[in-house]
C-alpha cells in the first residue's frame, strides 16, 4: 500500500520526477565513469611492465631511469658499456636480459634497439605477452617491428620502407636516408609505451650509425656494409637493459651487486616499486577528477532536494487528504523519504546500465586510438561504495523537505 502511494505520488508529478531521474543518473554516471577511468589508467599504469624483476641503467634517480627506459620519456644521463652488460648478463643468477638502445626516433616516436628476447620476455598488464597483429619480429639488421599506434597514426603497412632519424624531435634534418628499413610487423594494441615505439635490431641501430659521429654525417663516409665479410654489428654501449633472474631470492642480492658495480656506475631499480612511486607524484590529478564528479553529484542531489520542496506547495491538499485518513506525520515523511529513494535508486541503476553499455561499445576505440584498455564491467571495487554513499546522500537530503512537511502536519495537528 505504501509503495503504489508512493509510486502514485511521482507520477502525479511525472515531469519534475523525471527531470530529477535523468540529472541523478548523469551525476552517477560521471562519478562511476571517473572512478572506472581511473580505475583502470592505474590498472593500465601498474601493469606497464609485468614479470621484469630489475631494470638497469647509468646511475641516475630511480624514477629517471623507469620514465626512459619503460615509457620512452627523458634521456638517459649516460649510456652503458656492453662490456658491463654481458658481465652482469653472464650473472649464473640472471634468466635472460633485453637490452635498450635509444636516441634515434621517426615522426615524433621514439625508435628502440633490441634484441628477438624482447619479444619472448617482454611482458605486460597480468602477465600477457606481446603478440603481433600483423608480420612477424625482426630477422635482418634493417628489419622494424611497428608499435599499434605508430603503425595506425602514420598508416604503414608490412612491407612499407621508412626513414628512422637521429636524435628525438617529431622533425629532423639528420636523416638514416641511406639505410632505409622495412616494416616486418605489427604489434597488437597493449596499452602501453610499447605502442608508441618502433622495434629494430641493435644490428640495425649500429649499421645506420657508420659514418656519423656525434649525430653528424661524415662527408664522403661509406654507409655500405661489406656484405662478403657479413660484418657483426656489435654496440659498443646500450641504454639499459631489463632483467629476468632465475630466483626471486636473487634480487636483492644482484640489485646489491650492480648498485656498486666498479667498472662503472649503474643503477638497477625494482620496476613495481618505482611504479608505485611514480604514481604518487600524480594523486593530486586524482583527487582532481573525484572532486570534479562529486560535485556534479552533488549538484543533482540538491535538485532533487529542490524538486521536493517545491512540490510541498501542490501537495498541500494530498497532505490534507492523507492527514484525513488518518496518515500520520512521521508517515509523511516517510513518503518523501520513499520518493527521494526511488528516484536515486532508479538514477543509479540507469547510470550502471548506460556506463556498462558505454564501456562494451567504446571499448575497441579507445583501444585503438589511445591505447586505454577498459574492462565492459561498469562495478569496479569501489563502485559499491560509492553507490552507498549516494543513496545515504540522497536521504539525508531529502530530511529538508521531509522535516517541513513533517512540520507542517503537526501545525495542522494542533489546529485540530
Amino acid at each position: 500500500m505504501f509503495f503504489r502511494l508512493t509510486l502514485a505520488s511521482l507520477w502525479n508529478r511525472r515531469g519534475s520526477a523525471v527531470l530529477t531521474l535523468l540529472a541523478v543518473t548523469v551525476s552517477v554516471f560521471v562519478l562511476l565513469g571517473v572512478e572506472q577511468i581511473r580505475h583502470q589508467a592505474r590498472a593500465s599504469f601498474g601493469n606497464t611492465v609485468s614479470g621484469i624483476d630489475l631494470i638497469v641503467g647509468a646511475r641516475t634517480g630511480d624514477i629517471n631511469l623507469l620514465l626512459y627506459s619503460v615509457f620512452r620519456l627523458g634521456n638517459a644521463t649516460n649510456n652503458i658499456n656492453w662490456q658491463s652488460y654481458r658481465e652482469i648478463a653472464d650473472d649464473p643468477g640472471v634468466a635472460w636480459t633485453i637490452p635498450i638502445s635509444l636516441g634515434d626516433s621517426h615522426r615524433g616516436y621514439r625508435v628502440m634497439g633490441t634484441t628477438g628476447d624482447y619479444f619472448t620476455h617482454f611482458h605486460y598488464g597480468q602477465d600477457r605477452p606481446l603478440q603481433l597483429a600483423k608480420g612477424a619480429p625482426f630477422s635482418d639488421r634493417f628489419d622494424v617491428v611497428l608499435g599499434s599506434e605508430v603503425a595506425h597514426s602514420l598508416g604503414y603497412q608490412l612491407k612499407d620502407k621508412l626513414v628512422l632519424a637521429h636524435g628525438l624531435g617529431s622533425t629532423s634534418f639528420s636523416q638514416h636516408a641511406d639505410t632505409p628499413f622495412q616494416v616486418t610487423g605489427i604489434l597488437a594494441p597493449t596499452g602501453t609505451p610499447v605502442d608508441q615505439t618502433l622495434h629494430v635490431s641493435l644490428q640495425g641501430i649500429e649499421a645506420m650509425h657508420i659514418g656519423w659521429r656525434d649525430g653528424v654525417k661524415l662527408p664522403g663516409a661509406s654507409h655500405r656494409l661489406n656484405e662478403n665479410t657479413r660484418q657483426e654489428l656489435t654496440p659498443e654501449s646500450i641504454t639499459a637493459f631489463m632483467v629476468g633472474l632465475t630466483s626471486k631470492l636473487n634480487t636483492f642480492r644482484l640489485q646489491r651487486q650492480i648498485n656498486t658495480y666498479r667498472a662503472e656506475p649503474l643503477l638497477a631499480i625494482l620496476p613495481g616499486v618505482t611504479l608505485a612511486e611514480l604514481w604518487q607524484m600524480t594523486a593530486i590529478m586524482e583527487n582532481a577528477l573525484r572532486l570534479t564528479s562529486a560535485l556534479v553529484l552533488l549538484a543533482s542531489l540538491l535538485g532533487l532536494a529542490a524538486m521536493l520542496l517545491a512540490s510541498l506547495r501542490e501537495r498541500q491538499r494530498e497532505v490534507a487528504v492523507l492527514r484525513a485518513i488518518g496518515a500520520s506525520p512521521w508517515f509523511l515523511l516517510a513518503l518523501i523519504e520513499a520518493e527521494a529513494l526511488i528516484i536515486t535508486v532508479g538514477g543509479s541503476l540507469l547510470a550502471l546500465a548506460l556506463l556498462s553499455l558505454c564501456t562494451t561499445l567504446s571499448a575497441d576505440g579507445l583501444a585503438a586510438q589511445i591505447s586505454l584498455f577498459i574492462e565492459s564491467a561498469a562495478i569496479t571495487r569501489t563502485a559499491p561504495p560509492y553507490l552507498l554513499a549516494i543513496v545515504a546522500g540522497a536521504m539525508a537530503i531529502a530530511l529538508v523537505p521531509g522535516i517541513r512537511i513533517y512540520r507542517s502536519a503537526l501545525a495542522q495537528q494542533l489546529t485540530y
